[in-house]
């Protein structure tokens, strides 16, 4: 499994988005964000596999950028944020989307 993914779901429409591309990043460093990763969700919304599950991760901030521009032209992309303390745990963050809001929160 990947050590990390996502789950994106229309709020208006109560269904999955499928197509979404994300985008994973860390941090460096030295300070400057570098693309490690990018994919689409699948027919569920889903991106399980963003990353080989024989992947470690290092500690860090990382971010997923969610491209919902086909989606909202007020959020056209979704930022998120966090940081990764413990590399051995998995990390699954779900992204509720609608054109005017979003939620996410730490999934499992």
């Amino acid at each position: 499994m990947s050590p990390i993914s996502t789950h994106v779901l229309d709020m208006t429409a109560g269904r999955p988005i499928a197509n979404l591309p994300v985008t994973l990043e860390r941090r460096g460093p030295d300070g400057p964000w570098r693309v490690i990763a990018q994919g689409r969700t699948d027919a569920d919304g889903r991106i399980r596999d963003l990353l080989p599950g024989d992947c470690a991760l290092d500690t860090g901030p990382y971010r997923l950028r969610f491209d919902t521009s086909a989606h909202s032209a007020f959020f056209p992309e979704v930022l998120l944020c966090f940081q990764v303390d413990d590399p051995s745990q998995h990390f699954h963050l779900p992204l509720l989307f609608s054109p005017f809001g979003y939620t996410t929160y730490r999934g499992s």
